[in-house]
C-alpha cells in the first residue's frame, strides 16, 4: 500500500492514495488554512470508521441480514499535549434492516473490534481506548 501527500499551500495538502483517489486536507484559519478540507486527524478518524463500519456490513450480509443502511457516528478525544494523539475513540452503530437480529449485530460489532479492523485495532493497541455500542432500527 502506498500514498503521496503533496503540499498545495499554506496549511493545504493533497493525499492521493495508491489506487488513485485524493483528498484535500486543510487546516483552520488560525493556523494558516482557509478550511477547504478535513483535518489530517479528521481523516485519520473517517479512515478508522470507514474500515468498522466496512466490517459490520460485511460481516451482517454473510451471515444474510437484510441490511439496509449503517451509519457509525464517532466522537473522540485528543490529548491536551503535544503530540495530541487520540485518548478515547467512541464508536455508536446505527445498523438499519429487516428483521436484524440484535445478537448478529453485537457479533458484527464485536468481529470488527477485536478481529477485523485492522485501524482500530492498530490503534486500541497504542493506548487508546475504544468503546462500541449500537442500536438496531427496523426498516420501513
Amino acid at each position: 500500500m502506498k500514498a503521496r501527500i503533496k503540499w498545495v499551500q499554506d496549511a493545504m495538502f493533497l493525499g492521493e492514495s495508491g489506487s488513485g483517489h485524493s483528498i484535500v486536507m486543510d487546516g483552520p484559519e488560525d493556523h494558516g488554512g482557509r478550511n477547504m478540507g478535513p483535518r489530517p486527524m479528521e481523516t485519520l478518524l473517517m479512515g478508522m470508521g470507514g474500515c468498522a463500519t466496512f466490517d459490520v456490513v460485511h460481516i451482517l450480509r454473510k451471515s444474510r441480514q437484510k441490511v439496509a443502511d449503517c451509519v457509525a457516528e464517532i466522537e473522540a478525544e485528543r490529548s491536551d499535549e503535544v503530540p495530541a494523539v487520540f485518548t478515547k475513540i467512541h464508536f455508536h452503530f446505527k445498523v438499519t434492516g429487516k428483521k436484524l437480529g440484535d445478537n448478529k449485530v453485537k457479533r458484527a460489532v464485536e468481529l470488527s473490534a477485536e478481529k477485523y479492523c485492522s485501524a482500530s485495532i492498530m490503534l486500541a493497541k497504542a493506548g487508546v481506548d475504544i468503546t462500541h455500542s449500537y442500536e438496531v432500527i427496523e426498516a420501513e
